[in-house]
C-alpha cells in the first residue's frame, strides 16, 4: 500500500474537551510525525451531551476528507462511531473501539444518568454488526462499562474483542496516557490482520 493510499485516520474523542496526555492526542501526533494523515474531531461547545450533535461533528469530519478512511474511537466516541455507521456511508477500512461505555446500564456518581442519556439519544445503545472491521478494546476494570457488558456490544457489532486487563477506562484519570498498543491496533485494522492481531500491551 503506497504512502498515497493508506487510510486517513479519524479519531473521534468521547464527551471529554482537549486533553493533552490523553492516549488519542498522543496518537494523532506520532502518526502525523511518521507522515500519515489524520483528523481529530473536535469537542462540542454546546449540547455536548447529544449523542446527534456528536455524530454531526464526526460527519462533517469526514465530509472534509477524501479517500479510505480508520476510525479510531474512545469511550462514548465508539457510540457515537457506531450510531454514524448506522446512517451513513463512507470507504471504512476498520475501527478501532477503545473502552466504550455500558450506557444501558446506571453509570457511577457524577455521570449522567439513565434518563439523561435516552433523552439525550444514547440509550439504548445501537447494537447489529458493523460494516466493516473493527476491534473492541476491553477493560477487565472500566467503571463506565463491565468486561461482560462490553464483550456483548463487541458480539453484537461483530468486533474482534481485545482484553487489554486493568486499564480502567483508558484515559488519565484512570492513570494511562501513552497507550502504544493502539498503533498495533491501527496497522492491524488497516493491513486486514484484525482477526489475528496480538494483544498489543496496553
Amino acid at each position: 500500500m503506497s504512502p498515497t493510499t493508506r487510510p486517513t485516520v479519524v479519531i473521534v474523542p468521547g464527551m471529554r474537551d482537549h486533553v493533552e496526555d490523553h492516549w488519542q492526542t498522543l496518537l494523532a501526533r506520532r502518526l502525523t510525525e511518521t507522515g500519515r494523515t489524520v483528523r481529530t474531531v473536535p469537542p462540542l461547545t454546546g449540547n455536548r451531551l447529544s449523542r446527534d450533535a456528536h455524530v454531526a461533528k464526526l460527519v462533517e469530519v469526514i465530509a472534509q476528507t477524501t479517500g479510505p478512511l480508520l476510525l479510531v474511537a474512545h469511550s462514548a466516541g465508539c457510540l457515537t462511531t457506531v450510531q454514524w455507521a448506522r446512517r451513513h456511508d463512507a470507504d471504512v477500512r476498520g475501527a478501532l473501539l477503545a473502552t466504550p461505555p455500558d450506557f444501558d446500564t446506571p453509570l457511577p456518581a457524577g455521570y449522567p444518568t439513565p434518563g439523561e442519556l435516552e433523552k439525550s439519544g444514547w440509550a439504548p445503545v445501537s447494537r447489529g454488526p458493523l460494516p466493516f472491521p473493527s476491534i473492541v478494546a476491553a477493560s477487565s476494570t472500566d467503571p463506565l462499562g463491565s468486561l461482560e457488558r462490553v464483550a456483548a456490544l463487541a458480539r453484537d457489532w461483530g468486533s474482534r474483542l481485545v482484553e487489554l486487563g486493568d486499564v480502567g477506562h483508558l484515559n488519565p484519570a484512570s492513570g494511562h496516557g501513552p497507550w502504544p498498543g493502539a498503533e498495533e491496533f491501527v496497522e492491524a485494522l488497516e493491513h486486514g490482520w484484525c482477526r489475528s492481531a496480538p494483544k498489543p500491551a496496553p
